[in-house]
């Protein structure tokens, strides 16, 4: 879990944590307007104060990630998390909590779909990630598991992306893998 988008309802944090934190996305946004080109910082902020998805949000925010609006669609802003490299608190981990459990030795810190899911955040699928590759230079040095179809995933493989020489690239791995320098 490198990039993840962040649409699920999760209970708020207090009061002056959301005045902070808001200031903080305030300011990416503006820092960043080729993420959202066609949006309004106004019109962003009141969506997130009448949401519950901030808290979903500052969880990305607080495990090392860049949440900012890239989009918006069906009447939703779509949000994802632009830390330029995978964040720290997120990498040496596989892909989902079968390949955890099947790992005997040299286990990594937690899988990406566990990670996803205590954020309360969604895994970036391929059309996700390449879109937020339009955006900018991401994972030029790292790589981000991408979330699988079932079916793709019951050989045992998962899809991964990373950036490199100005290009995005999706290809596959198998789902224990992971490294430590990622």
């Amino acid at each position: 879990l490198h990039h993840a988008r962040a649409p699920r309802e999760v209970p708020g944090k207090d009061a002056m944590e959301k005045t902070d934190f808001m200031e903080i996305l305030e300011k990416r946004f503006l820092d960043n307007m080729q993420h959202h080109l066609d949006l309004k910082w106004s019109d962003v902020q009141t969506a997130l104060e009448k949401s519950d998805n901030l808290a979903v949000l500052m969880r990305m925010e607080e495990m090392d990630g860049e949440p900012d609006v890239v989009g918006f669609e069906n009447g939703k802003y779509r949000f994802y998390d632009c830390s330029v490299e995978s964040p720290m608190k997120r990498r040496s981990v596989c892909y989902d909590e079968r390949a955890w459990n099947a790992r005997k030795e040299d286990k990594p810190i937690s899988s990406a779909e566990k990670m996803a899911g205590e954020i309360g955040a969604d895994i970036l699928n391929e059309e996700d990630y390449l879109y937020l590759q339009r955006l900018g230079e991401f994972d030029v040095k790292t790589q981000c598991w991408i979330l699988t179809e079932e079916a793709f995933r019951k050989n045992g493989d998962a899809l991964f992306g990373s950036k490199r020489h100005g290009r995005a690239f999706i290809y596959y791995n198998g789902v224990q893998s992971y490294y430590r320098v990622r």
